[in-house]
């Protein structure tokens, strides 16, 4: 167990393999014996179910407010908590999030990162980029889906990813393309690992 814990983020549209990404960590922390933690935002908290059953007056403002209350929970119930044991944290999503998506939507980018304030910045931040379109194929193949998503949403998807890499030029991400087979993309996200965390040993 580590003295200090560390907060490990993975981003990405949908498709991207973040999710795959981040659970995989975890399992290689946890199998050369470090004690680590999955996790993802938006969580099942009250505020989101309640978020939910108001669609109809939903707004991208809206969204920034309860997901950054359902982090602020998040944090303090779990996250935290596994910090001060010394674990490491890895997250499916994290403000980024918020701000790719609320952003895209029409939310103030600087506004939201102001409701954030108050979350803690991880240690290390991973954008997994993938193209609108290739995420979206790749949720068409994997729900079987035979109906490409609409236009609109593709739309949509392409603001995000240009947050997400404004952000990366802002040096709050660190790019990792998710175009590439899944072992490179590993890979590099080792890499990446490496280089922020060397105390980290057994890791391959």
């Amino acid at each position: 167990m580590l003295r200090k814990g560390i907060l490990i983020v993975i981003e990405g549209l949908d498709g991207a393999g973040k999710t795959t990404i981040a659970r995989w960590l975890v399992d290689l922390f946890n199998n050369i014996g470090y004690n680590a933690l999955y996790t993802y935002e938006p969580t099942d908290s009250l505020f989101v179910k309640a978020l939910k059953s108001y669609s109809e007056f939903r707004s991208a403002e809206l969204d920034a407010l309860v997901y950054a209350a359902d982090r602020l929970i998040h944090l303090r119930s779990k996250v935290l908590p596994a910090l001060e044991e010394g674990k490491i944290v890895v997250m499916d999503r994290y403000y980024f999030s918020s701000i790719a998506y609320q952003g895209a939507q029409g939310a103030p980018i600087e506004w939201v990162f102001e409701l954030n304030k108050y979350a803690r910045n991880p240690d290390l931040a991973i954008y997994i980029d993938v193209e609108p379109e290739i995420g979206l194929m790749r949720l068409s193949r994997k729900e079987g889906l035979s109906r490409f998503p609409e236009y609109e949403k593709l739309e949509l998807l392409r603001r995000v990813r240009e947050i997400y890499l404004e952000l990366v030029n802002r040096g709050l991400l660190i790019l990792v393309d998710g175009s590439k087979e899944l072992d490179t993309v590993k890979s590099e996200v080792l890499e990446i690992i490496h280089s922020a965390f060397p105390f980290l040993r057994g890791l391959n």
